[in-house]
C-alpha cells in the first residue's frame, strides 16, 4: 500500500495510489485507492487530471471534508443471515 494525498489551500486534491475513480460530481469525488476508498466533498469538484496508469487522480474546487474507508468484502444474502 503506497498512497500519498496532498491538499493545497483546500482548492486542489492530489492522490497518489489512486486505482480508479468509482464516481465524481461537483459536490461530491470517490476514489479507490489501494487501501480502501477515499470520498472528497466540498463545492465545484471537477477532475483535473487522471493518470491511472501511473495511479494518480487531481481534483481542483473548494475542499471541504476528506474521508477513508476500508474496503469491504462482498457477502451473500444467505452468508449474512446465517451467520
Amino acid at each position: 500500500m503506497n498512497e500519498k494525498v496532498t491538499i493545497i489551500n483546500r482548492n486542489e486534491i492530489e492522490v497518489q495510489g489512486a486505482t480508479r475513480v468509482i464516481a465524481a460530481t461537483a459536490k461530491e469525488a470517490v476514489v479507490e485507492i489501494e487501501g480502501g476508498v477515499m470520498t472528497i466533498t466540498g463545492a465545484n469538484l471537477e477532475v483535473t487530471k487522471l493518470d491511472l496508469d501511473n495511479k494518480e487522480v487531481k481534483f481542483g474546487g473548494i475542499i471541504s471534508n476528506v474521508k477513508f474507508s476500508e474496503r469491504r468484502e462482498k457477502v451473500g444474502l444467505i452468508k449474512r443471515i446465517f451467520k
